[in-house]
């Protein structure tokens, strides 16, 4: 069997390719995998990472407005996509895959275009509530479109090659163990509050982090606070934190990272998650059964962030604040008052892991042999 999965630019189109990567192998041991996305997205130092061969296209996204700067760059995109198709169409010989499996992001629109007009098998996967332009673009013709609520598929036109199997979970996460975790990062008795924003970073709100770390370091808070900053704010952030009070020399509880590559392991090990409301996040809580404080994007299609969030906080797994509610001081005094509620964080948890869906990985996996049979 060989699989070529792609999509890119974020985390979370991304992480799911992976954790499909992994379930299969851990089935079929013989699988060949080979990723495609871009040179500039996340993808190309976590496909790397976890040892998978990665092939480039060059290919950027729209830009909404219309500005005239913005309809220059629209033009270039759509020309870079003609051309990338091209590219792709040479890859998928060369690669000879059973089927191709699109996460998302436009780096993967080329690569399942490619496929579709070559006639290989296509499947696509989509883990947001609101699905993509991609998604809806390719869908038509695609052999399976995956996806992660109910409402995807009502939007998607609930047509017969859309099927509801949930977001897949990585098998570290799902297998992950907490004791184990916290023994391995020598917590002891501390606490550990881990927070981000997406592997792309969120100016506003790395900001806004920077603000609760200048907080935490004036009362020299006695817990653990891991931050990732993304890509473009690690280079300003430390700056900005020190600016306001946090010498992080001076207060090692307080660590900025650009990406955390142990997610796992320190989502485990976490008393309480600050972070977005992306679908491939909020499986990862659910399975490890974490509470957390969301903040969702609102530079998202139709806020399907906040509505992801919402549906946690009704079923009590999580705290939320919208961003332009949100403040340093707001969030520092949420994560104090829950740090300090141990019952309280226990049961949103539990609450957190009764939404868990951990057979996903499983019909995903039966969906793309389908798909190629």
């Amino acid at each position: 069997m060989k699989l070529y999965i792609t999509g890119g630019g974020t985390g979370g189109h991304v992480n799911p390719g992976l954790a499909i990567a992994r379930y299969f192998q851990s089935k079929r041991p013989d699988t060949e995998i080979r990723f495609a996305g871009t040179a500039a997205g996340i993808e190309s130092k976590l496909v790397p990472r976890e040892g998978y061969p990665l092939d480039t296209i060059d290919i950027v996204g729209l830009h909404r407005g219309m500005k005239p700067a913005d309809i220059l760059h629209n033009l270039g995109a759509v020309q870079k996509a003609a051309t990338a198709v091209g590219k792709a169409k040479k890859l998928l010989r060369e690669a000879g895959p059973d089927c191709v499996i699109g996460c998302g992001g436009y780096a993967s629109y080329p690569v399942v275009q490619a496929a579709q007009k070559l006639g290989i098998p296509t499947v696509l996967l989509e883990v947001n509530a609101l699905p993509g332009k991609v998604t809806k673009m390719l869908a038509p013709k695609a052999d399976r479109v995956l996806v992660c609520f109910e409402e995807a598929r009502r939007l998607l036109g609930g047509k017969p090659n859309i099927h509801l199997t949930g977001a897949p979970v990585r098998g570290e996460i799902v297998f992950a163990n907490r004791a184990q975790a916290r023994e391995s990062l020598g917590l002891g008795d501390s606490k550990l509050v881990v927070s981000f924003w997406g592997s792309m970073g969120a100016l506003y709100m790395n900001r806004h982090m920077a603000g609760m770390f200048a907080l935490e370091a004036k009362d020299n808070v006695p817990y653990r606070h891991v931050h990732a900053t993304g890509t473009a704010a690690f280079k300003w952030m430390p700056d900005l934190a020190a600016q306001q009070g946090a010498d992080l020399a001076a207060h090692p509880n307080l660590q900025l990272t650009e990406y955390i590559y142990n997610m796992a392991e320190l989502m485990a090990a976490a008393d309480l998650v600050i972070c977005r409301a992306g679908a491939a996040t909020i499986g990862e809580l659910c399975a490890l059964g974490r509470p957390s404080i969301m903040v969702p994007s609102p530079y998202v299609a139709e806020n399907h962030q906040e509505k992801n969030a919402r549906a946690l906080e009704k079923a009590g797994a999580c705290r939320v604040i919208t961003e332009p509610e949100c403040t340093p001081e707001k969030l520092y005094r949420m994560a104090r008052e829950l740090l300090a509620d141990d019952a309280g964080r226990v049961e949103m948890g539990r609450c957190a892991a009764k939404l868990a869906t951990l057979d996903a990985s499983e019909e995903i996996y039966r969906h793309i042999l389908e798909a190629v049979r």
